[in-house]
């Protein structure tokens, strides 16, 4: 088995093995992959964080050891916290985002095999749940960020991607997809039982759970739609107050922590 680890601020992952297939998947610098298959300069890889699969460039990838591998997965990480922060490798630059990874990380030090970044911001322990009311607080961090099919950053995001990273972010691992994402944690019956920092998944004519959002107070929710927004929600589903409409019907609710 062969490893993989970011090393760049973003990079897309594909649905297939080609720059012209859509990005299905983004990985954040420090996030960690197995390799499943080679074909070409393509890899098809499983992202540790949340086993989704896709296609990388190779050369948008570090290789690691497998001794590397296990170290970095088995030590707590640290993520960024700052909306976007300058990393220093040598004398070179690099911009990170928020909710990236930093493997290794102590003392504004963080290592990947014998790589040393110098990384000034603010990072948190995500080996700690953080406290529910911080969900929402990084949710807002997101707020007016591009819709981006298959994004996970503040420059491009979506419905699955802002969720994931926001409960990334508080030490709770979600899966990638709204679909994936609605099996996990606890079903709410009524939108009146639910609390800020809950999910509301959303259905399609056939039923297919194609969407999600953050619940906040007040009959509100923060979702990825055009772009991350704030509407009202009720048993019907999110209105947008902007069309005069309904835009998304409502499936179910769940609580995740």
């Amino acid at each position: 088995m062969e490893y993989g680890i970011v090393n760049l601020s973003a990079i897309p992952a594909r649905k297939e093995p080609s720059d012209r297939s859509e990005m299905v998947n983004q990985l954040l610098f420090g996030e960690s992959v197995t390799v499943l298959e080679k074909l070409g300069p393509w890899r098809r890889i499983r992202s540790v964080h949340d086993n989704y699969e896709a296609w990388v460039d190779h050369k948008q990838f570090l290789p690691i050891s497998n001794e590397v591998f296990k170290n970095t997965s088995a030590k707590p990480s640290m993520v960024t916290t700052d909306l976007a922060q300058i990393l220093v490798k040598e004398n070179a630059l690099m911009t990170i985002m928020l909710g990236s990874t930093l493997p290794a990380f102590n003392d504004s030090v963080c290592h990947i095999d014998e790589a040393i970044y110098t990384y000034p911001g603010q990072v948190r322990d995500t080996s700690v749940v953080s406290a529910k009311g911080l969900l929402v607080e990084n949710a807002y961090m997101y707020l007016n960020a591009p819709y981006l099919w298959g994004g996970r950053s503040p420059f491009g995001i979506d419905c699955s991607g802002l969720t994931q990273m926001v409960y990334k972010l508080n030490g709770v691992s979600l899966k990638r997809d709204a679909s994936q994402q609605a099996e996990q944690g606890n079903t709410l019956h009524l939108l009146d039982e639910t609390e800020p920092g809950d999910l509301a998944f959303f259905d399609n004519e056939n039923g297919d759970i194609i969407h999600v959002g953050i619940i906040l107070k007040d009959q509100e929710i923060i979702h990825a739609s055009g772009c991350v927004r704030i509407d009202k929600i009720d048993h019907h589903g999110i209105y947008n107050k902007a069309q005069g409409k309904y835009t998304h019907n409502l499936r179910t609710l769940k609580r995740i922590i």
